[in-house]
């Protein structure tokens, strides 16, 4: 004959178990997959009517918490029996597998490589901010300046003038920390007006010094400033480089969309995946009368993407501020957080986590249900 208590604990497993199969049947409103095939339901427990759920998302989810939160109560609610439910979200990014004969970055799960064709087309300024985006959506970021002739992070993210990093060993030294993200620039090594007189190796060697001496700490995301262009320092380092994708900023113009098209090739012949494009300054719209007018032509970086079958991740204006925020070392995401164009970046940010989630192997987690 069973107790009381064993009754009990076979009515809190029942419980549990239909929780689970609920949570897990979910469909992710972002990848359209159900949370039973990410391994998104990681625990559920019922203790002294408190239900305790943790879920673990392959992507930084803080710009849609509120969303997975209404879901998931809207799920459990009607079979809590009473219970008080208390709900984790946490972050599993997934480390991407680095491609034969390139070792990995210690302490990097994903390096996201920003290219361009040209110069001109606003490629640093919108590297610094999606980093820094993606950073405001929960993950952890750091910033790569491999522009070694023309270093500008630096100064976009306000780092005083003459600060360098902690030598830390022989070997290696340590990022600066600023603005939430760890970042690493020729610029913190030299002097600001010292020219790179340099040939394509001595570049490339000195590119490769600064990433792999770089002790970067635990970082989700390392976003790769890329020198501007297609030649043979940008494919030494996108064949150097443990790249998981790639994203492709450009602008509207015939022009640019040619050479942002030759990037493009550039990372398919090393078998790197472009995760998007990003058009930049794609509209201007008058401060003074509101009229908008699309300066350097229009649906450009929409036809590219369809062309090369990948995403336009979105597309950015044109516009004063921008320009101005970074170059006061406040950018725009960090200055005007609130703003559209601070809102375009992080939604940006999240398209480009969402892309590398195909990319990566994702790290099983351990489900476990308990009663006690």
């Amino acid at each position: 004959m069973s107790s009381p208590q064993d009754s009990s604990t076979q009515q809190a497993s029942t419980q549990q178990a239909a929780l689970v199969a609920i949570l897990e049947a979910l469909v992710d409103p972002l990848l359209q997959r159900p949370w039973q095939e990410l391994a998104a339901v990681e625990s559920v427990s019922i203790v002294a009517g408190q239900c305790q759920v943790v879920i673990g998302l392959p992507y930084p989810w803080l710009s849609v918490e509120a969303d997975l939160r209404r879901r998931v109560e809207a799920a459990v609610a009607p079979h809590l029996q009473g219970a008080t439910l208390t709900l984790e979200l946490v972050s599993r990014i997934p480390e991407t597998t680095a491609r034969a004969n390139v070792a990995a970055l210690q302490g990097v799960k994903n390096v996201i490589a920003v290219a361009s064709g040209k110069g001109g087309v606003g490629k640093s300024t919108t590297t610094v901010n999606l980093a820094l985006a993606m950073a405001q959506l929960g993950a952890r970021v750091g910033i790569l300046d491999a522009d070694i002739y023309g270093p500008s992070q630096g100064m976009m993210l306000g780092v005083p003038s003459g600060t360098r990093p902690q030598q830390i060993n022989d070997n290696t030294m340590a990022p600066i920390d600023v603005h939430g993200v760890q970042a690493m620039s020729m610029s913190f090594l030299i002097d600001e007006r010292q020219p790179m007189v340099w040939r394509g190796p001595m570049a490339s060697g000195a590119l490769q010094q600064l990433m792999t001496q770089t002790q970067w700490q635990d970082l989700d995301y390392l976003f790769v400033d890329m020198p501007p262009g297609t030649g043979d320092i940008q494919l030494t380092l996108a064949q150097k480089m443990p790249v998981a994708g790639a994203v492709v900023v450009t602008t509207p113009q015939d022009i640019a969309l040619l050479d942002a098209q030759k990037g493009i090739e550039m990372f398919r012949k090393v078998e790197i995946p472009v995760l998007g494009v990003v058009e930049n300054m794609s509209l201007h719209r008058c401060t003074q009368c509101g009229h908008e007018e699309h300066i350097f032509g229009e649906g450009g970086g929409e036809r590219i993407a369809t062309e090369y079958q990948t995403q336009l991740l979105g597309s950015l204006p044109l516009t004063l501020k921008i320009r101005q925020q970074a170059d006061s070392g406040q950018p725009t995401v960090i200055a005007d957080p609130d703003s559209s164009e601070a809102g375009h970046y992080r939604a940006i940010a999240l398209k480009v986590a969402l892309a590398l989630i195909g990319q990566a192997t994702p790290a099983m987690p351990v489900f476990s249900v308990s009663d006690d």
